[in-house]
């Protein structure tokens, strides 16, 4: 083994007599160092589209979520909330109820959710800096804060008495509905804020104080439809869930962020692997030049390979020689590739040097995953590559 290293250190560092072969190895060199060094920068493209999209959701899903597994609502005791204070590892919690609603105003209608939050909430999400208008609600009122999206459809103010914003929810119960005041809990609220996160999200939520949407819904005090919470960067996840399992006897659903956004993690992921698996491609293209740099290099040293055969050098110690040579090759021109990428992601990082917007860089994120793993496919489709090169040498070719 180290004999045949030895010869193909040699064989990497040293020229050949043949200038075009040369040149084809500088060739096969230069494909796998743009081949490695595209792979990582397109990795980190992604990987920073990916934190970019996933930064408006996170402004308004919290760390944890509970919701009931039995139905749409459930009852939390002053005992268990005491147990959610004990566990250390979380910050906050917010009461909420969530339930979609008919608005009507100025003669327009939109079904979208209305959200009751307590005063709790704007610890656990990041609420309140996404406000383009207006003030964060008040406990105890009838203001409620709407999506942008919402605003203009329609076409609403702040503070507007003239025209209010009507809130219709269905009466829960049995029997024949007479008349429409049977059939609906009706109340007018004041928007008072509005928030802009992205386009699906501002037409989604319309927040309101916990005690109107009980009221409105017909719920009790201890009544709520999800409890949500802000836990501690180092905390265990799974420790967490188990502990507020228990406390309400596994009646209860949790999801983390990602579950609460599970079709946006699976598309964001797919379109990753897609992109890899593109990009991988071109790189087995670019090492097609190296198979061909090894084979021109095995017949330029049919000389060399002859007399080692006659001294006693087996078959297959000649055809590691060629194997070591086109690995250490992707191994050089990987690394090579490597640095090369991590400084324009980081330049791009640091000095935001392509814009989409005059006022926002194109998102990059630097990765020790992503450079793991453009080592990882370089050196594994390089040893492939110089597998199947090296596998030419045969008795019948040095005779």
């Amino acid at each position: 083994m180290n004999f045949s290293l030895y010869i193909a250190r040699r064989y990497i560092f040293s020229k050949s007599k043949n200038n075009a072969i040369n040149i084809i190895n500088r060739i096969a060199s230069m494909g796998i160092i743009v081949g490695a060094m595209a792979l990582f920068v397109v990795l980190s493209v992604f990987s920073g589209l990916k934190v970019f999209s996933l930064s408006f959701s996170n402004d308004i899903d919290p760390d944890l979520k509970i919701s009931s597994s039995l139905g749409k609502s459930f009852f939390i005791t002053p005992t268990q909330e005491a147990q959610i204070n004990k566990i250390s590892s979380i910050i906050s919690y917010s009461k909420i109820i969530e339930e979609r609603v008919l608005f009507v105003y100025n003669r327009k209608q939109e079904v979208t959710y209305l959200k009751g939050v307590d005063t709790a909430f704007v610890k656990v999400n990041a609420i309140k800096k996404t406000l383009f208008n207006g003030e964060w609600l008040n406990k105890e009122t009838y203001q409620v804060v709407v999506g942008y999206g919402i605003a203009q459809k329609f076409s609403m103010g702040l503070l507007d008495y003239n025209n209010s914003l009507e809130v219709l929810v269905p009466k829960s119960g049995k029997g024949t509905i007479e008349n429409q005041s049977e059939a609906f809990n009706k109340m007018n609220v004041v928007p008072v804020g509005i928030y802009a996160i992205s386009e699906e999200l501002d037409s989604k939520y319309v927040f309101a104080d916990l005690g109107l949407a009980q009221e409105l819904l017909d719920y009790k005090t201890n009544q709520v439809s999800g409890i949500e919470i802000k836990i501690k960067k180092e905390a265990e996840e799974s420790d967490i869930i188990n502990k507020l399992q228990t406390i309400f006897h596994n009646k209860i659903t949790v999801k983390n962020r990602a579950q609460l956004n599970d079709s946006l993690y699976k598309m964001l992921n797919t379109e990753n692997i897609a992109v890899y698996l593109i990009f991988t491609l071109v790189i087995v293209v670019a090492l097609f030049n190296l198979i061909g740099a090894l084979i021109m290099m095995i017949l330029d040293k049919k000389g060399n390979l002859k007399t080692l055969f006659n001294l006693g050098t087996e078959i297959k110690d000649l055809q590691r020689i060629f194997l070591l040579q086109g690995t250490l090759l992707s191994v050089f021109g990987g690394i090579i590739g490597l640095v090369l990428g991590i400084i324009i992601v980081l330049l791009q990082q640091h000095f935001q040097l392509i814009m989409i917007t005059p006022t926002l860089a194109y998102p990059v994120v630097f990765t020790l995953e992503n450079v793991l793993i453009v080592l990882a496919t370089i050196i594994t489709l390089g040893f492939i590559a110089s597998l199947i090169a090296s596998s030419r040498v045969s008795k019948k070719l040095i005779d």
